[in-house]
C-alpha cells in the first residue's frame, strides 16, 4: 500500500524541467508586461510618434499560428510513436519558425527604410526592443527545433520519453501566444489608430 501511494505521488509531481520552463515563462511574462506598461506610460508624451507596422509582421503572425499547429501535430505523433510523422512535423515547424524569423527581419528592414529608428520619442523605439526580444526567444526556439529534428533523424529512438518534446511544444506555444499579444498590442495601441 505504501508503494502504491508513493507511485501516485511520483506521477503527480511535475518534471523538474517542466517546472523550470514554467518559472522562465513567468519571468518572461513579467518582463514583457513591464515593457508594454512602459510603452503605455510613455505614449502620453507630447512628441510621441505612432508607428505603422509592416505587412511582414502580419505574415509572420500567420506563420507562427500555423507553426503552433504543426508543433502540436509533432507532439501527438511522438506520443503515438509514429516517428515518420514526428520527423515531418518537426521539420515543417522548423521551416515555419525560420520563416517567422525571416519575415521579422524583412519587417525591421522596412521600418528602418521608413526612418523608424531608435532616435526621438515614439512607438518605434519600443517596437524594436520588444519585438527584438521576442525574436531572440523565437531564435532560441528554432535552435531547439533544429536540435530535436537532427536527433530524430540520428538513428533509432531508444527511449520514448515525451518530456523533451512536451517542453519544446510548451515553449513554442508560449512564444506564439506572446507574439499574438505583442502584435495586437502594437497594432491597436502603437499605431495610434
Amino acid at each position: 500500500m505504501n508503494a502504491t501511494m508513493t507511485n501516485k505521488t511520483e506521477q503527480k509531481r511535475m518534471h523538474p524541467h517542466k517546472f523550470t520552463l514554467w518559472v522562465a515563462i513567468g519571468s518572461l511574462l513579467m518582463m514583457f508586461a513591464g515593457l508594454t506598461s512602459a510603452f503605455i506610460v510613455k505614449s502620453n508624451q507630447v512628441n510621441w510618434k505612432p508607428v505603422t507596422m509592416p505587412v511582414w509582421f502580419t505574415i509572420s503572425t500567420i506563420l507562427m499560428l500555423i507553426s503552433s499547429g504543426t508543433m502540436q501535430l509533432a507532439l501527438r505523433s511522438f506520443r503515438e510513436r509514429v516517428m515518420r510523422n514526428y520527423r515531418m512535423w518537426m521539420l515543417v515547424t522548423l521551416v515555419l519558425g525560420l520563416g517567422f524569423v525571416a519575415s521579422q527581419w524583412i519587417g525591421f528592414q522596412e521600418l528602418w527604410s521608413k526612418q523608424v529608428t531608435f532616435q526621438g520619442a515614439g512607438a518605434g523605439q519600443f517596437l524594436y526592443v520588444i519585438f527584438g526580444l521576442h525574436a531572440l526567444h523565437v531564435v532560441a526556439g528554432v535552435i531547439v527545433l533544429l536540435v530535436m529534428a537532427i536527433r530524430s533523424f540520428a538513428g533509432s529512438v531508444k527511449t520514448y520519453s515525451p518530456v523533451p518534446v512536451e517542453i519544446a511544444s510548451t515553449y513554442w506555444h508560449f512564444v506564439d501566444l506572446l507574439w499574438i499579444y505583442l502584435f495586437v498590442f502594437f497594432w491597436v495601441i502603437g499605431s495610434g489608430q
